[in-house]
């Protein structure tokens, strides 16, 4: 007994599947499909399995391009990130991604490795496919990526970083004030020479802003601040390394010092291991991110942990309210100040 053709068939030969057709096979309206598809939370949960089984049958892909064309705004939020394969942004990436799908946008993903013509690049080419809206990192931009914000006729949304009086909104918080925690929490904890380890990877401003917050601190206590450059060339583990070989070979040499993220302090660390120190008895490590690993070394990771997952739900949610009625009230706006968190563990 032969099996009986299933009632949904794919058709052949003739071109793409159509909105028109799915609402047909699945025995709904268009407009149905269309809300399943841009606005899911408005389709009851009986309609979009039935809607769900016949997109899954016929493999309808809707025409993202065209709806966009005909409602002149897109289904696509584009995020610059400045690193897509580090662990500090991760966390933002994924919930400013589950928050926007639940309400029917995706996301389209850039990285600038902190280089302001990338970014630049990145960002004219999101904005030539209309989307939604866009997302960007900190307020560190090319004259051309300014003006190409300022005259963007949609939401625009800055992401680690909070300067209020700009105009695009402010999602994150305040490096100075990081650098200026970190620095406090070592001098509170008596240590005196207290040095800074930059970013090997050039472009890195916000991490500048840590270290002015830093230095500023130190001044206060009424000490000189003492900062190392890595070679742009390194990587973070071996910029973190070189880092720690020449502060410990000076004299009197550090016995505190603040790297400006996780793996640059991972690299200090184990270089210090090697070198024979203990920590913190002979130098106590600081880091920034707070990354998986940070807590599994040993001695554990003394670091400051950022928002990350906060920043990514929240400037998804100032987005989807930007876009579904006027532009957002002023007091709102201000309200997108988030801090961070200074985790003391073994290392300082």
């Amino acid at each position: 007994m032969s099996k009986a053709p299933s009632p949904i068939r794919k058709r052949r030969g003739a071109g793409r599947v159509t909105l028109a057709e799915v609402a047909k096979l699945a025995g709904v309206s268009a407009i149905s499909v269309s809300r399943y598809f841009n606005q899911p939370e408005q389709v009851s949960a009986q309609l979009r399995e039935r809607i769900q089984a016949v997109v899954a049958d016929v493999g309808y892909v809707p025409n993202m391009v065209a709806g966009g064309l005909a409602s002149a705004r897109g289904k696509i939020v584009g995020m610059v990130i400045p690193n897509i394969s580090g662990p500090i942004f991760a966390q933002t990436i994924q919930a400013f991604s589950d928050t926007l799908s639940r309400h029917g946008y995706q996301l389209l993903l850039a990285s600038s490795y902190f280089s302001e013509e990338q970014e630049e690049s990145a960002v004219r080419a999101f904005l030539g496919w209309s989307p939604a809206a866009l997302v960007v990192t900190s307020h560190f931009h090319s004259a051309g990526t300014e003006k190409l914000l300022s005259e963007a006729d949609i939401p625009v949304v800055e992401i680690w970083d909070y300067r209020p009086e700009r105009a695009p909104l402010q999602i994150g918080f305040a490096h100075y004030q990081v650098g200026v925690q970190a620095c406090q929490y070592l001098l509170d904890k008596g240590y005196q020479r207290i040095a800074f380890v930059q970013n090997s990877a050039a472009g890195d401003y916000s991490a500048l802003e840590r270290r002015d917050g830093y230095a500023a601190t130190l001044r206060s206590a009424g000490r000189e601040p003492w900062v190392f450059v890595p070679a742009a060339s390194a990587s973070a583990f071996e910029a973190g390394k070189q880092a720690m070989d020449a502060l410990t070979r000076r004299s009197p040499r550090p016995d505190a010092i603040i790297f400006a993220n996780d793996n640059l302090a991972a690299g200090g660390l184990l270089a210090a291991q090697r070198a024979g120190l203990k920590m913190p008895e002979d130098i106590a490590v600081v880091g920034f991110g707070d990354y998986p690993f940070a807590e599994m070394l040993l001695p554990s990771l003394t670091t400051v942990r950022p928002p990350s997952r906060e920043i990514g739900e929240l400037a998804a949610l100032r987005v989807l309210q930007a876009l579904d009625s006027a532009p957002l009230e002023d007091e709102l706006q201000r309200l997108n100040l988030l801090h961070c968190e200074l985790i003391a563990r073994e290392s300082a």
